[in-house]
């Protein structure tokens, strides 16, 4: 049987060995545990952050987000449309309206230039999610929530250790949060964090990931919280993985780096936008988008690439085409064409850290013979 490359592999070979076992000699295993303080504060040190929140994954990070921002009924939220399920499902929970911007061709992040028209008198905040490899130009986001008095949620869940004109990305938003699912630049297995300045809404994400338990009244509950809270066996772990990071990044720019020299002159394949003028790209995944000379759609070209042994995936499935969300009646007649266009023609191809020069040099030569078999 031909050996399988899958999408992605984690990388855990520093301390998460020693620190799991140290957690285990000790007992400290729950959320209690002295790991999750020290990756709490490492982390968001890392980020240029005064608090960092540990909880059990980056959606369970922007439900809390979003409710500590008291974002209610008759709120409005300006979302991407191209991104995760996972952003709006608090919004829309919460009785609050998410209105849509369409993403922008090249980055495949929110098109900034199209913010300013979404906002009403409803608007209560923006969220901003950094997609794949490049961040939202930050700055003109910035800008609007300023002239407008809007809160800004920054979600960095796919670009931990990528910067905004040298700035870390996590450190921009009143609340900012990441994920550690074994796909991320650092894993924990399951989880997420919570970054912000802001003494009381740190205070009111710690209330609330920890079903809002009073210091003195334990049992007595005059809030409705979560239970969020991330153990100490994780915790371990993202510790052991934050050491590395810098290593972790230098990887996956390597691997960008390599399939871009390998796909460069391939017709018919969009490549990931190499650089902006903030940021380099960091390849959390590497996604190509296949133009309408490929008569095969994304959806086909990854079920032949899993034939010939390589692991691939889809690019988001467009907010307002979301069956539950349709179901809702939510963005009735509205249409986004880039997000749709990205999910009907976009894949990314494997990029965990564990790749070496011989799969990526595989991937990308299977890619080609697809792409050459399949033109118009």
């Amino acid at each position: 049987m031909k050996s399988f490359i899958p999408v992605n592999e984690p990388l855990l070979d520093g301390n998460e060995k020693k620190y799991l076992s140290e957690c285990i000699d000790t007992g400290w295993i729950s959320s209690d545990g002295p790991f999750v303080k020290r990756f709490e504060d490492e982390f968001a040190f890392k980020m240029g952050r005064k608090y960092g929140i540990a909880v059990t994954n980056g959606t369970s990070a922007i439900d809390t987000a979003v409710h500590a921002l008291q974002i209610g009924k008759g709120d409005e939220v300006i979302v991407p449309a191209f991104t995760i399920i996972s952003c709006i499902l608090q919004i829309v929970r919460s009785g609050a309206k998410p209105v849509l911007v369409d993403a922008d061709p090249f980055t495949w992040n929110m098109n900034v230039n199209k913010i300013q028209e979404k906002i009403t008198k409803k608007t209560k905040a923006i969220m901003v999610v950094h997609i794949y490899g490049l961040p939202v130009d930050m700055d003109p986001v910035i800008k609007i929530c300023k002239k407008n008095n809007l809160k800004l949620i920054e979600d960095s869940a796919e670009q931990i250790g990528q910067t905004y004109n040298n700035k870390p990305c996590g450190s921009f938003g009143d609340i900012s949060i990441v994920s550690f699912y074994p796909n991320k630049h650092i894993t924990t297995g399951e989880g997420g964090m919570i970054l912000t300045d802001n003494d009381s809404i740190a205070k009111r994400c710690k209330e609330l990931r920890n079903l809002c338990f009073q210091p003195k009244k334990r049992f007595i509950h005059k809030k409705l919280g979560w239970n969020f809270r991330m153990s100490n066996l994780q915790a371990a772990v993202g510790v052991a993985q934050l050491e590395q990071l810098e290593r972790f990044i230098k990887k996956k720019r390597w691997i960008g780096l390599k399939y871009n020299e390998l796909l460069k002159d391939v017709t018919g394949l969009q490549l990931p936008v190499m650089e902006t003028s903030y940021s380099k790209n960091i390849y959390w995944v590497y996604g190509v988008v296949l133009d309408s000379s490929i008569k095969m759609s994304a959806e086909k070209f990854i079920i032949n690439l899993a034939k010939l042994g390589i692991g691939a995936r889809p690019f988001f499935f467009p907010l307002n085409k979301q069956p539950v969300l349709k179901k809702m009646n939510l963005f009735k007649k509205q249409t986004f064409p880039v997000a749709e266009n990205l999910y009907k023609r976009g894949l990314y191809l494997p990029s965990g850290l564990k790749l070496d020069c011989k799969s990526i040099k595989k991937v990308a030569k299977l890619v080609k013979q697809l792409i050459n078999k399949n033109k118009i």
